[in-house]
């Protein structure tokens, strides 16, 4: 269990979207500091939330937020990049920027504050995968999240030693701008939220937010076949 009253915590991509509702529900939690992250970020009204400029994609800005925040306890790795063409009609270009977000970028940032988790107690490591780590149909960003799941399970054995906590986060479709365009049933971010600082606090290690990512993952032992996205 990590206690959220009163910690300071890192949530990239927290400006916007699912990461904005992470920071919404740490402030109700009572954490104290919290350090938002944009690569052009914006102030908030609030001033337990600091914003800070970071592209995950330049080890230099990982790199120099590291040695700014030395504080930090809670990490949650929340920044991702879209993009779900077919693996065939998409340049290995635009697949390899892909990975440098959702894979490299978030492998960047554990990398940088794994030492600082272990200073500050152990805390907790939060990554944000996909259902589509799971399920096929979703071209270089299921892959790339696919490879964060496996990176996850991996660090969570790495991390244990200095008593981290790594939780893994799989949801669907959620309302966000990243899917806005799309017209099907989506989770509601603040409900996501809700459920990632539930599982931080009570030490769980995966998070299953919907119907649809607790069916895939009750399908996983089945069939390849059945792990397909379908209209």
């Amino acid at each position: 269990m990590v206690a959220i009253e009163g910690a300071v915590v890192l949530v990239t991509g927290g400006q916007r979207g699912l990461g904005k509702s992470i920071v919404d529900e740490l402030l109700a939690r009572g954490a104290a500091t919290i350090y938002a992250t944009a690569r052009v970020p914006k102030a908030s009204d609030d001033p337990r939330v600091v914003a800070k400029a970071l592209d995950v994609d330049d080890s230099d800005s990982v790199a120099a937020l590291a040695e700014e925040l030395s504080d930090v306890a809670i990490v949650v790795n929340n920044a991702g990049a879209p993009g779900a063409g077919p693996l065939l009609d998409s340049s290995i270009e635009d697949v390899r920027a892909i990975f440098e977000t959702n894979f490299f970028g978030a492998l960047r940032i554990v990398q940088a504050f794994a030492p600082i988790l272990a200073r500050n107690g152990g805390g907790a490591l939060v990554d944000v995968h996909s259902v589509l780590s799971w399920v096929s149909g979703a071209g270089g960003y299921g892959a790339s999240k696919a490879a964060l799941w496996s990176a996850t399970n991996s660090l969570r054995l790495e991390l244990a030693p200095q008593g981290t906590l790594v939780t893994g986060v799989h949801l669907g479709y959620t309302d966000t701008d990243m899917i806005a365009e799309l017209d099907v049933p989506k989770n509601d971010p603040k409900d996501v939220a809700k459920a990632i600082v539930d599982a931080v606090e009570s030490g769980e290690t995966e998070v299953l937010a919907d119907d649809v990512t607790r069916y895939f993952k009750s399908v996983l032992a089945g069939p390849v076949e059945g792990l397909a996205i379908t209209a």
